[in-house]
């Protein structure tokens, strides 16, 4: 006997129906952790032979009142049988795939390539990034932890700077995605007016402030914040003119993880779109063509992800 046989030329897994039974197109996550779908338009019965899909496009009902942008990670929510894409801490989430199509809030449906991963260009916890700590006293840090990059200050009210960016860097004249997931466990009061939390895409970095970095696109969080600094505000500068700080008109709440996407559609407008617990459905932000390469930035716990999009 030689030392493999095929045993089946196809993306599909045969399997006995348990009891209970499948009702039709269930979605299922198998032994191996891979997601997979029920073929067929009937319901099946206990005993019976099902055959279950693990690759292909596939089309599935979506959580209400969340964007998901095309290359974005999907996740199955079992408590509501949607997609969405935020996993979340508890509950059994598993991963679904890749989102073939920009699906956003008003959308019931998300289109899906099964089991697929998104290839990012630029991640800044697997490739090489920068980052410079200022302090005239206190202990700022940067902490790599598995799955994430923690940043904090110290209690010292001193001036305190962390920052992490991405060694390379994307030309602006190619459309590209740039993806965020953040945690801000504690962004400050209105009392500690100099804390700023700034995270997106620049050309570069400084010391002490970020409105004085010359090309940029952030999701901006402002200490000095009257609302207690939890509004998701959202700014821009392109080297000549400057979006200043907008209120998106939502908030996060802290220690609760949210998503957001900068949307690089061409080289005469960025876009930002996200997914906010409950939900962040913006519109495209005015942002201005900038001249240089850009890179992830990010000052505060989060993963970033940068990738080309068709």
């Amino acid at each position: 006997m030689g030392e493999a046989l095929l045993y089946k030329d196809a993306d599909t897994i045969n399997v006995t129906v348990p009891t209970g039974g499948y009702t039709s197109g269930p979605v299922l996550q198998l032994p191996d952790g891979r997601a997979a779908y029920v073929e067929g338009l009937r319901s099946l019965d206990a005993g019976e032979q099902a055959s279950l899909q693990v690759r292909g496009q596939v089309t599935l009902p979506k959580t209400a009142n969340l964007n998901i942008l095309k290359g974005c990670k999907v996740w199955f929510d079992r408590s509501a049988n949607t997609a969405t894409p935020l996993r979340a801490e508890a509950g059994g989430d598993f991963y679904l795939g890749i989102a073939l199509y920009d699906s956003l809030a008003a959308a019931a449906t998300v289109t899906v390539m099964l089991n697929e991963e998104p290839v990012p260009t630029i991640d800044l916890l697997r490739d090489v990034s920068d980052t410079v700590l200022v302090k005239t006293a206190g202990t700022p840090s940067l902490s790599m932890l598995p799955g994430c990059a923690r940043m904090q200050f110290s209690n010292t009210a001193e001036a305190q700077k962390v920052d992490m960016l991405s060694r390379h860097s994307l030309p602006i004249d190619i459309p590209f995605i740039a993806e965020f997931e953040v945690n801000i466990v504690d962004s400050g009061d209105a009392a500690a007016a100099a804390v700023d939390i700034n995270i997106g895409l620049a050309n570069n970095t400084h010391a002490s402030d970020g409105d004085a970095i010359t090309e940029s696109i952030f999701m901006h969080v402002d200490g000095a914040d009257t609302n207690g600094a939890v509004n998701i505000n959202m700014e821009s500068d392109d080297g000549t003119t400057e979006v200043a700080a907008t209120d998106t008109t939502k908030d996060f709440a802290a220690g609760t993880p949210f998503t957001f996407w900068i949307d690089v559609a061409g080289v005469a407008s960025w876009g930002c779109e996200g997914s906010l617990i409950p939900t962040f459905s913006a519109p495209r932000w005015p942002a201005r063509t900038v001249g240089g390469g850009q890179r992830a930035l990010r000052n505060i716990r989060l993963v970033a992800k940068m990738r080309p999009t068709a």
